[in-house]
């Protein structure tokens, strides 16, 4: 009897404030949906860093005519240069850190250049002759590409080594800002919504302060009187949350799965069943938010 009273008190406590109710569920929604993005990035952004890490490559680009830095006279590099280079990769000294190495010729580059740049302009007035020779190394351990750099940095006949893995760093700082840039957001969000929480559980009270005050006169236990105001505060999130889970996933599948892998194929994307792990995190941080605001709310209100 004391459930069906409970329950019968959190009914009309929803139907009496219902558009308050619906705010509650539309901020509620939005702020998790932030969160749940939020998450969504930070998945991505790791699957991205496994899938290129484990790629990148670095890349060892030997002097052309054009060049005029102090490892390079305006001599494209010869044919002694290359076996040299060649030489150093395939020593007991480097071998060991070098998964494989591929050379690339005047002719092999500007194909790649123009297959890279088709239908830029630039690609007019570029000439096989401009593009540095480069040896492309993969290395066993991407982190050790150290190695590399400084055994070839300097050397004559040698333009310049670039790591990728230090371009890729500055791609992924920039993702990992707009994460938190929307984790911030978020909690904006959820700052709002649990004021909305506080604000909607007062106005019920109050509106209800007739049965709370006969409540009292009947010896009812403040825990009783609390608990239909803590149960519609986590019933409005609740379903704020559940349908930022919902939304959540439908970016995962409708963007991600169905439109980004089809049209932008070069990287790895998350699928639904990595993002699975976002919905429980958000319906547990929807409930306990707005449990902790609605009891806040209605024991100020209790001590009034």
């Amino acid at each position: 009897m004391r459930v069906a009273l409970v329950l019968g008190e959190v009914w009309n406590g929803l139907r009496r404030n219902l558009s308050v109710v619906i705010s509650v569920i539309l901020v509620t929604f939005v702020s998790l949906t932030f969160v749940g993005a939020a998450a969504l990035m930070q998945l991505q952004i790791n699957q991205m860093k496994s899938f290129w890490y484990d790629r990148a490559q670095v890349a060892i680009y030997l002097c052309t005519a054009f060049d005029k830095s102090d490892t390079c006279n305006g001599e494209d590099a010869n044919q002694e240069t290359i076996d040299a280079v060649q030489e150093a990769l395939s020593s007991p000294t480097l071998s060991p850190f070098i998964d494989e190495f591929f050379f690339e010729d005047h002719e092999q580059a500007y194909k790649n250049f123009m297959e890279q740049f088709k239908g830029n302009p630039v690609a007019d007035y570029a000439k096989p002759e401009q593009l540095p020779q480069t040896f492309w190394v993969k290395l066993s351990d991407p982190e050790q590409s150290d190695v590399i750099v400084e055994t070839f940095s300097g050397v004559p006949g040698v333009q310049s080594v670039s790591d990728q893995r230090a371009l890729l760093d500055r791609i992924f700082l920039f993702l990992n800002t707009a994460s938190y840039t929307a984790l911030g957001i978020a909690a904006l969000m959820l700052v709002a919504s649990v004021l909305l929480i506080s604000t909607t559980i007062r106005l019920s009270a109050f509106s209800r302060r007739r049965e709370i005050g006969i409540m009292r006169l009947v010896g009812a236990s403040n825990r009783f009187i609390q608990t239909p105001f803590i149960l519609e505060g986590i019933i409005a999130s609740l379903i704020g949350a559940v349908l930022a889970s919902a939304a959540t996933l439908a970016i995962v599948q409708f963007f991600v799965q169905d439109y980004l892998v089809k049209n932008v194929p070069f990287t790895s994307y998350i699928t639904v069943a990595q993002a699975l792990v976002v919905p429980p995190i958000l319906l547990v941080l929807g409930v306990v938010l707005s449990a902790l605001a609605a009891k806040v709310a209605i024991t100020r209100y209790l001590r009034v």
